[in-house]
């Protein structure tokens, strides 16, 4: 939501010229995402300058963008009110003489990616703007990225580009000192009431998450993929505003396709949607296409959104139609999981996965045993799900569309937190909801999958083909730093142009290609 130049102990005297806040001598510049979801307000009391870029929430007056001059008094107070806000903010704080600070809040919707060059902090939601500062491959983060062992922290799969996590404090006076927070604290389940309306505490969790935002106000689209966590709040929109809301998604292939079809039709007829109902199908679009930005050395982060030619084009049709705001159904997985109290299983990306996956290189075998150093402490929301979130936004911020993600509210995480084993198990909260509905059986506890993984099979048998054998003709840099081992790999894809392909383990592959892409472009 916002990209920012910051040069501290230069000239403090800030505007904001109606597309941005920049200093007199243009040394620094601070740049909102321009949305009619977003606002931006400023403060200074003349020695110190507060600029905060945030989400906007509903019933609450916009802000003047001009820096408003104040007394300390009335900074100080800001700077106190600015950390409530109850939605996506990032706030840099400006004081001559002193280093600049830039702190993301606890609802994060969007990335922000830093970059210093010894004079000048430089930051952007979008990671192909800080590409120059790309310094090489960062072993420990390309081995959590290889092995499917996603981590939540400053570092990304670059040196010298870092992520700005979730109520972090970055530090910059001529060298970047990143402060993560103190652990965010959580509640665990509790003993429900004999009249307790689990079904009414979620509906008015739903609601509350929706209302925050000013949704009324900007042509909403609804990402249906006919799954029970984008369905639940898709009906509950359509509930409350009949006609308004059109819909949108991805077809999946395989045997789930029709039965994805199908679902989907029964979600839309049961309550009133708008027109469109926008469909792209994956399997044409497959991600890796001829067509597609990363194959075509487009500086694509390894952190967009893993199907990213379908997910474009998807996102083309949408803005297209007019749309500024999608809402999905990221965080619902999250919100009902459960522990590995409650459900013993095994970590992903474990490094006994290794010997399933054999073109994983020695020095990312070594770096995978430090995989949890350096991670940022507890979140209010699921580290996962604010990986998903910010996997999800440059996509659709280049399109000019606000993403919302209600199944990330704090009170929607608050209440999966308080519910009983029974209801997080398998989904019963969201299936009960949809079953309350009268959907029927196919809709509430459908017999087949559907996931991408038919989409991710014909991208690496067939898309990816011709990119397998560049990389072991002509190098990698995943093969130079021993990240991946080509031997490995040729062995994988013989394994793959023979037609054995596996899901568990040859699926991982897709990540071996964006890694490989984008270091590619950014290196």
């Amino acid at each position: 939501m916002i990209k920012l130049r910051l040069a501290p102990y230069s000239g403090g005297d800030w505007q904001w010229d109606g597309a941005r806040y920049t200093t007199a001598g243009g040394e620094s510049e601070v740049a909102p995402v321009l949305h009619p979801l977003v606002e931006q307000a400023a403060v200074s009391d003349g020695r110190r300058t507060l600029i905060m870029v945030r989400e906007k929430i509903a019933g609450h007056p916009a802000p003047e963008a001009a820096v408003r001059q104040v007394p300390e008094a009335g900074y100080d107070q800001a700077r106190r009110a600015a950390g409530r806000w109850p939605a996506d903010w990032v706030l840099t704080e400006w004081t001559q003489d002193e280093p600049v600070q830039v702190t993301a809040g606890p609802c994060r919707t969007t990335p922000l990616y830093l970059a210093a060059d010894g004079a000048t902090l430089h930051g952007s939601w979008e990671m192909g703007d800080l590409a120059r500062w790309a310094g090489g491959l960062n072993p420990r983060e390309t081995a959590r990225l290889l092995l499917y062992r996603p981590r939540y922290s400053s570092e990304t799969a670059f040196t010298g580009i870092h992520r700005l996590t979730e109520r972090a404090t970055a530090h910059f006076g001529g060298a970047l000192f990143l402060r993560y927070p103190e652990p965010a604290l959580h509640s665990g389940p509790r003993e429900l009431a004999e009249d307790a309306d689990v079904l009414g505490a979620f509906v008015e969790a739903m609601d509350g998450a929706w209302d925050l935002r000013p949704l009324g106000a900007v042509t909403t689209a609804l990402h249906l993929t006919g799954g029970v966590d984008s369905g639940v709040l898709a009906t509950r929109a359509a509930e409350r505003f009949p006609g308004r809301f059109p819909t949108a998604a991805l077809l999946i292939g395989g045997p789930g396709r029709a039965q994805q079809i199908r679902r989907r039709q029964q979600i839309r007829e049961a309550v009133r949607f708008a027109d469109p109902d926008l469909l792209r199908d994956a399997m044409v679009a497959a991600p890796l296409h001829r067509d597609c930005a990363r194959v075509n050395a487009e500086l694509v982060s390894p952190y967009d959104e893993p199907l990213y030619h379908p997910f474009r084009k998807l996102t083309e049709a949408l803005a297209a139609a007019g749309t500024h705001a999608v809402v999905t159904g990221l965080g619902g997985d999250e919100m009902v999981a459960l522990s590995q109290e409650e459900y013993p299983h095994r970590p992903m990306g474990e490094l006994t996965d290794a010997a399933r996956l054999p073109w994983v290189g020695e020095h990312a075998r070594s770096a995978a045993e430090f995989a949890d150093i350096g991670i940022a402490p507890p979140a209010m929301v699921n580290s996962m799900t604010l990986l998903s979130l910010e996997t999800t936004a440059p996509l659709l911020l280049r399109a000019g569309i606000w993403p919302v993600h209600p199944f990330a509210d704090p009170v929607m995480v608050q209440l999966g937190e308080w519910l009983p084993l029974n209801w997080r198990r398998l989904k019963q909260l969201q299936r009960r909801r949809l079953a309350a509905l009268d959907l029927g059986r196919e809709v509430v506890q459908p017999k087949l999958r559907e996931s991408f993984a038919e989409v991710v099979q014909h991208t690496l048998t067939v898309h990816a083909r011709p990119l397998f054998a560049r990389m072991l003709r002509d190098g990698s840099p995943l093969f130079d730093n021993k990240l991946v081992n080509p031997d490995g790999l040729r062995r994988a894809v013989d394994r793959l142009r023979d037609g054995a392909y596996r899901e568990d383990g040859d699926a991982q592959l897709l990540e071996v290609t964006t890694l490989h892409l984008a270091a590619e472009a950014f290196l």
